[in-house]
């Protein structure tokens, strides 16, 4: 609360503008409209000057334009400078949230202020609270390494990508998969079956798979029984790769073979493997956006499965 006495505003015991508050000097004036700017309520400025509040109201009405829009009854806990102070915590990454931009704010400030007050602050200007996106971590290597590989590919023709063998592992789980199902609804509409896509806690099950796909179409894949490891995954590249090179009458040498970086991909057996096989091995980079286009392949295998009017009976079925 702002104190002037009553020398300041111009008031004295004996003044006649205690006893008719329509006589209002120019300095008291002036006073109700830097006391209305400070974000204080006619009462307390009525309180503080002895001026009535339907003659600050009067005041507030004229000079509305003039006068910064008050948040309540109460003075902004909150000075511009300090609330510039917020927003830069936040936009340098110094504070993810309100409660960080707090403490930052009274550790830098010694200012006592609360959680709520910073929030709406921070919505004050056009902000607001947004869930972070989880993606890989990159480190500058890894950054760089990304770089490399958009650099060493950028001027492959169409013909070029077409020689391309894609390779992936994915989950198929027994009652539905992971993806958003959207419904209609009408406005107002309550809670009901129709609205409600039914989950499990236990007993669904998933198995994985693995697949490869060509430019000519997809290869021939497998149910991975068990945890793959080394041994199994060159099984599979000696079987069901082989199978689909033949299948497309292509010989090692025709194709550029494409894997992420898996522990299993990388293994010792596994890159003598391919290199004793003569396949030329596509670079991938660590901790890449997933850009492999097996992925749509896989959205396609799975949006058919979801397509059938009854879930599979158990794994077998699947």
């Amino acid at each position: 609360m702002y104190i002037y006495s009553m020398h300041k505003l111009g008031l004295s015991p004996t003044s006649n503008t205690l006893s008719d508050p329509h006589v209002i000097t120019s300095a008291q004036y002036n006073c109700v409209l830097e006391l209305l700017d400070k974000g204080l309520s006619r009462h307390a400025i009525s309180t503080t000057t002895g001026i009535s509040v339907g003659s600050i109201s009067g005041i507030h009405s004229k000079n509305q334009s003039s006068i910064s829009k008050a948040t309540g009854d109460h003075p902004r806990k909150l000075s511009p400078t300090n609330t510039q102070y917020i927003i830069s915590f936040i936009t340098s990454q110094k504070a993810d949230n309100a409660t960080d931009a707090t403490k930052t704010l009274q550790d830098i400030t010694n200012t006592s202020v609360t959680i709520k007050t910073v929030f709406r602050a921070l919505c004050g200007v056009g902000m607001k609270a947004v869930t972070k996106r989880k993606q890989p971590f990159l480190s500058k290597k890894h950054r760089r390494m990304c770089m490399d590989y958009a650099e060493a590919y950028q001027h492959w023709t169409v013909d070029d990508w077409k020689r391309v063998v894609w390779t992936d592992e994915t989950k198929v789980n027994h009652l539905g998969w992971d993806r958003k199902r959207w419904v209609w609804k009408r406005e107002g509409e309550g809670l009901n079956d129709r609205l409600v896509q039914g989950t499990v806690k236990f007993g669904g099950g998933s198995l994985m798979f693995w697949g490869c796909m060509f430019c000519e179409g997809v290869g021939y894949g497998t149910k991975i029984d068990g945890r793959i490891d080394a041994d199994l995954f060159v099984s599979i590249l000696e079987d069901k790769l082989q199978q689909s090179l033949e299948y497309y009458n292509k010989k090692p040498e025709d194709v550029l073979f494409q894997q992420d970086n898996d522990p299993k991909h990388k293994s010792k057996k596994a890159q003598k493997w391919l290199q004793e096989s003569g396949l030329q091995l596509m670079e991938w980079p660590p901790q890449s956006a997933d850009l492999n286009p097996i992925e749509h392949l896989w959205h396609h295998l799975k949006t058919r499965l979801g397509d059938y009017e009854r879930p599979p009976s158990g794994i077998t079925e699947l």
